[in-house]
């Protein structure tokens, strides 16, 4: 089982920038497709980004895309989430998660990942 440790948020004012990080320990994810994920209050998890286990195969939300960017660093076994031109509708809690099964392409579904992290607060102010 591997674990999942996001950093990197904070409040920040809309416009701004952030970078997330999501630090993997337990085994090596560089086979595994990694996506992120948020939750804002009273509304349901949704997909943010994900990436496959081959670089260049990412996907993004519609509500993120020329905005955010998803990238890893496999010698270091993280993941990072750029987020520029933050706005206020982007608040909400940040998870990073792991696909359950290696060497697939990168799903947007949450049932696809198997490891969660505890999550990371964004908080972007008008």
């Amino acid at each position: 089982q591997v674990q999942l440790v996001e950093s990197g948020g904070g409040l920040v004012q809309a416009g701004d920038s952030l970078r997330l990080s999501c630090a993997a320990s337990g085994r090596t994810v560089s086979t595994y497709g990694m996506g992120w994920f948020r939750q804002a209050p009273g509304k349901e998890r949704e997909f943010v980004a994900g990436i496959g286990w081959h670089d260049p195969n990412r996907v993004y939300a519609d509500s993120v895309k020329g905005r955010f960017t998803i990238s890893r660093d496999n010698t270091k076994n993280t993941v990072y989430l750029q987020m520029n031109s933050l706005e206020v509708e982007d608040t909400a809690i940040y998870y990073c998660a792991a696909h359950r099964t290696p060497w697939l392409v990168v799903s947007r579904r949450t049932t696809d990942f198997g490891s969660w992290g505890q999550g990371t607060q964004v908080t972007v102010s008008a």
